[in-house]
Formats: structure tokens, sequence, C-alpha cells
């Protein structure tokens, strides 16, 4: 199961950001990729609301863009709804997907409109996590067995008298509430709302060294900035979290991979080619998540300067 499917069916609002840069070209040259945009080569790029989805994207848009010539619009889609755009050609890819067989059954080995893109380098894993100056004060705290214990140093306004477990968006699907059930334990589930809400909640605990637990996930940059120590569930094994109101087990450790609109793929040329060698490492999608999330830096001011840093690692990406 992916970190953030969408709990629904109903198609999510798409929000187009579309950015022009026209300025002063020369249109005889046509040294921006955006002079005469209506004969321009686009590629249309989906971009999840998480802030590791949204470095990718801003790396590959300004390559795409200043060494290959293109324009790029992007989409932002919730993950399951983003699958049938990826489809019906509305977005030529999905550079950040967590695992969603059922999808990739569906459009990739059945229907064939989709096309697989390759690993993109960084390997996700959820899990929940507790501030590790908590870890250290109570070293038992990581075993998912002791949590009941300590329930009452998580107990929150919203947790209605139990221990709170702090989640992201009501809209991604998560574990947890089934986790919380099938282990017998005295939590409640709290929605922050988003990631961005999420994290301001976990900081602002962690200034006033509060204790918490949280549904967390790697690559992130917040570890950067607030050191957490992961509680151990029941390990993971094949197929133990098939069925979902079953579930009792960790989460998996997932390889992170690109998906290719499938006429894209075949005819989609210098950026089809690029996007499918676009590959980097957790490092380097959590420093420019860093740039963007804490340095407040635009997605294009922090790609920049990531690009101008790394050029040894994206010209291999160049066709």
């Amino acid at each position: 199961m992916g970190r953030r499917t969408t709990l629904t069916t109903t198609t999510a609002v798409a929000v187009l950001a579309l950015t022009c840069g026209c300025g002063a070209a020369d249109m005889t040259r046509q040294a921006s990729p955006f002079a005469g945009a209506r004969g321009s080569k686009t590629v249309t790029l989906s971009v999840q609301s998480w802030v590791g989805a949204q470095a990718n994207v801003a790396v590959a848009q300004y390559l795409l863009e200043h060494e290959l010539g293109y324009r790029v619009d992007t989409v932002q889609v919730d993950e399951v709804p983003a699958w049938d755009a990826l489809s019906q050609g509305r977005v030529d890819a999905i550079l950040e997907d967590w695992g969603h067989p059922d999808q990739e059954k569906r459009y990739v080995d059945d229907k064939k409109t989709i096309a697989r893109g390759g690993d993109l380098g960084v390997t996700g894993h959820i899990g929940w996590f507790v501030p590790t100056y908590l870890a250290k004060r109570y070293p038992d705290i990581t075993d998912w067995r002791n949590l009941d214990k300590y329930a009452p140093l998580f107990r929150t306004a919203e947790s209605g008298g139990k221990g709170q477990l702090l989640d992201g968006s009501p809209s991604y699907v998560t574990n947890d509430k089934a986790l919380v059930k099938n282990l017998n334990l005295n939590y409640q589930v709290v929605f922050a709302g988003s990631e961005a809400a999420q994290i301001t909640q976990i900081k602002q605990f962690a200034k006033e060294k509060k204790a918490f637990l949280t549904y967390w996930y790697a690559p992130q940059w917040l570890f950067e900035k607030v050191p957490m120590t992961e509680v151990r569930l029941p390990p993971y094994k094949e197929g133990c979290d098939a069925d979902a109101a079953k579930v009792a087990c960790a989460y998996p450790h997932t390889a992170l991979r690109k998906y290719l609109n499938a006429d894209f793929a075949r005819s989609g040329g210098a950026a089809a080619a690029f996007l499918k060698k676009f590959k980097w490492t957790t490092e380097d999608q959590n420093e420019v998540s860093l740039m963007i999330a804490d340095q407040k830096l635009t997605p294009a001011e922090a790609a920049k300067q990531w690009v101008d840093g790394h050029r040894s690692t994206w010209k291999a990406w160049l066709p």
C-alpha cells in the first residue's frame, strides 16, 4: 500500500501550476523554452503534496527546461487519481510512487497504458516514531508492547483520554487505525490535516521537549531538525498487510519508482529518455527538500542550487 493513497475513489482536485518566463527572449534563437509557447515541446509532471515529491519534480523541471529546452507544466493530483491521469495522458510522468500493485497490474500489465520508468533511487519507509530525547529517557518505549504503559505521556485534548498517535492528512491511507485496534493499544489516531500541519505540530512538541508518537516516513528532511527514533512494530512479512482491516505488522521498505504514460514513454523523445535515467539518492532528495521546506527557497531556486553543485550526477541523466 502506498503511504499516501487517497481514501476515496472521488477524483482529486487538480491544481495546475504553470510558470511562464518569456521575458525579452530572442525569438529567432528560441533562447527561452517558453518563447513561442504554442509550438514548444511540453512535458506535464504529476507532483504530490509531500516535499520529497516536490523536490524530484523541481530538479527534473529545471533540467528539462534549461538543458533540454522543454516547457514543463506540473499538476498536483493525489496518488491513486494520478494513475488514472497518467493512463489518460493528462500527465506524462509520476516520479515518486510508493507502491500501488493494484494500479500497476491494471494499467501497466493489463491495459498497457502506463510504462514502468525505473527506480527513483530512493527507498521509502513508513513507521511510528518518538523523539530521540524521549527514547533516551525511556529506552523501552521503542517496543510497541510497552506503548500502553506510556500512553498517559501522549494524551492530548484531541485524543479522548487515550494516547495520541499523530497522523498527517485524513485523505492518506495508513494502516494506523487497524494497527491500534489489532494490537489492542490504548491510543487514538489524530490527523493533523496535512504534512505541513503535522510538521508544525512535531516541531512545536520538540521545541517544548514534550512527548509525542507520530506516523512518519523516510526519506524526510525533518529528521535533520528533529531527531526521531522508530518504534518497533511486529515484523513485516510478505502479505501481512494484504487485508487492510487485519493489519498487525510494520510497514515495508519500498523502493520508490517512476511511471510514464505509455505513449509518452515510446514517443516522448529526449524528455522521456531523461526521465527514465533520472535517479538520485536519499541524501540528494533531502538536500533539495530541506531548501524548500525549511530554508523557504522556491522549488526553482532549490533546484538551481542543487544542479549547480551536482553537475556530475545530473549529466548522466541527459540523453
